[in-house]
């Protein structure tokens, strides 16, 4: 009775709550992705008149995002960590501001003092009959953000799905205001595979063996690259962020982690994305565990797990390898995530190995994605000392190991035709020796 009593007395309307909770420089944090707040949100924008300046961070926000509106600049500043699509309208119109950093180190810019949350405002499912509160989709920097946070705000929807087990969790008792709510969880299709993802996708399966663990994101190459995978035998999962492919090489049994020694049978992620179908199919799903990013994505955890293959993709690739994935010139696109991350754990992990894969052109076959330099104004996300295998429609390059001109010659051979003279041009007069070993046996 007691218990009962102190939930129905934590129950307010969205507005209220915002009204009581804001105060002038408060640090928010919203949970990611699928499970970002949606109720608070709207009333935050609707009382954006009245309330107090605050800042908001987050990852990702699925919903529609009213903080990154014209009318809340001067009422609210919105740090992001990455950009999807809403995001980069805003940034470009510059309402948002950008946080860089790795992906596994975004708690600690909670826990190091460089962004302190004083109020975390997630969603969760219902209270189990012991109190516990599921956080659904998203554990990443959600479940960090709640341990340090002052004020916890929570949205209370039935149609979050139990994911991660106990692990993935917050007690009623922990909550200090709860929003009752009940629409449908944020769902995103599957991104159709066309010829040029087909290709690419065969091409990185015939890297990846019996008994590896994988690290994909949400996409068309991930997923051509699972379609792949069908014959293979105990493949794993750990990765940062899980998607509607993965489900259905479980159901197959060609993910089960029997092979893997960190957490043996477990698909191990730090957030959710996908389907309804992959929402049901995980709710309440013993394989399935959720935790902190600064875990799923540390270096050092990914390094102890053999044979580790993690593949993201790109936006462009110089001859020197180096690696853009953020930005197109000078115009901010996505984010980083976690991409060094894998690529750095991989190259420790005992027969790892990471692939960048990206298709050879873009608009259309009128721009080269293999380029002689990241083009100006573009973005280093991953060093060409990080970078192992970069993969095109056109076939696969493994960079680790290979001086200068190796590289570039090995890149030139997986760019479009089209393309592949000017970019020898290109390294017989910059990149030294490279005619010598290039007209070589």
């Amino acid at each position: 009775m007691d218990e009962n009593k102190s939930y129905s007395n934590k129950i307010a309307s969205a507005e209220e709550i915002v009204t009581k909770v804001l105060f002038e420089g408060a640090n928010i944090v919203y949970s990611n992705a699928a499970t970002c707040p949606q109720a608070f949100n709207e009333a935050l924008y609707n009382l954006r008149n009245k309330i107090p300046f605050v800042n908001i961070f987050h990852v990702l926000y699925y919903a529609k995002a009213l903080h990154m509106t014209p009318e809340m600049v001067g009422a609210v500043r919105v740090i992001n960590n990455f950009m999807e699509k809403q995001a980069r309208t805003a940034y470009a119109e510059g309402i948002v501001d950008y946080l860089p950093c790795h992906f596994h180190e975004v708690p600690s810019l909670f826990t190091n003092g460089f962004y302190i949350p004083d109020i975390a405002v997630i969603q969760v499912a219902p209270p189990d009959s012991e109190g516990y509160c599921s956080l659904g989709l998203s554990c990443d920097y959600t479940l960090p953000a709640t341990q340090i946070a002052k004020t916890i705000v929570a949205e209370i929807n039935p149609n979050m799905p139990r994911v991660g087990g106990r692990k993935n969790t917050i007690h009623i008792s922990k909550i200090n205001h709860i929003i009752e709510v009940n629409y449908p969880i944020i769902s995103v299709p599957p991104a159709p595979i066309g010829e040029t993802e087909a290709k690419i996708g065969e091409n990185v399966a015939t890297l990846i063996g019996d008994g590896a663990t994988l690290q994909l994101g949400i996409g068309a190459i991930p997923d051509a690259v699972l379609r792949n995978l069908e014959d293979r035998k105990d493949l794993a999962v750990h990765t940062e962020l899980l998607s509607d492919g993965v489900m259905n090489l479980m159901k197959k049994g060609v993910v089960n982690g029997s092979r893997k020694k960190l957490q043996p049978g477990k698909v191990v992620t730090a957030f959710v994305t996908g389907t309804p179908e992959l929402y049901k199919f995980l709710d309440g799903n013993p394989d399935v565990e959720l935790y902190p990013v600064d875990y799923t994505n540390d270096p050092n955890t990914i390094a102890a797990i053999d044979n580790f293959v993690a593949i993201n993709s790109a936006i462009e690739v110089d001859l020197f390898g180096q690696v853009n994935a953020e930005s197109i010139g000078s115009k901010l696109f996505s984010g980083s995530g976690g991409q060094v991350d894998f690529l750095r754990g991989t190259k420790k992990s005992k027969g790892g190995f990471s692939v960048i894969a990206l298709p050879a052109t873009a608009a259309g076959g009128k721009i080269s994605r293999i380029v002689p330099r990241i083009t100006q104004g573009g973005l280093v996300s991953s060093g060409r000392n990080d970078v192992d295998y970069i993969v095109t429609e056109y076939g696969i390059a493994r960079l680790r190991g290979k001086t200068m001109c190796e590289r570039a010659k090995a890149l030139i051979g997986i760019a479009h035709p089209n393309f592949r003279n000017e970019l020898e041009a290109f390294a017989k007069e910059q990149i030294g020796y490279f005619k010598l070993r290039y007209n070589s046996k």
